[in-house]
């Protein structure tokens, strides 16, 4: 379902981008019009990269190594804490 809706969402992002270009003022120096069309232009182009990195699977690796992390962090203070409660059992 990720994967359909990142086609969906960056084939619009390229649909509004084939549409507004033709129609964006961008040859006529540095005016606010040309200004605004080339920030819009590169935001859109941002739109589709992170849809394309989110296809493409890059970040599954990463995911990963921050789950394993997250679950030794876990595992950790979870020994941390009954390594204290040991303590305090013995000096009762």
């Amino acid at each position: 379902m990720k994967g359909i809706k990142s086609m969906m969402y960056m084939g619009l992002a390229l649909g509004m981008l084939f549409f507004a270009v033709p129609r964006l003022d961008l040859r006529s120096g540095l005016t606010l019009p040309t200004v605004f069309g080339v920030v819009w232009v590169l935001f859109a182009l941002m739109i589709v990269a992170a849809h394309l990195y989110e296809l493409i699977g890059v970040d599954e690796q990463k995911k990963q190594e921050l789950s394993r992390v997250k679950k030794m962090k876990s595992w950790q203070l979870e020994q941390l804490v009954l390594g204290r409660r040991k303590l305090m059992q013995f000096k009762k």
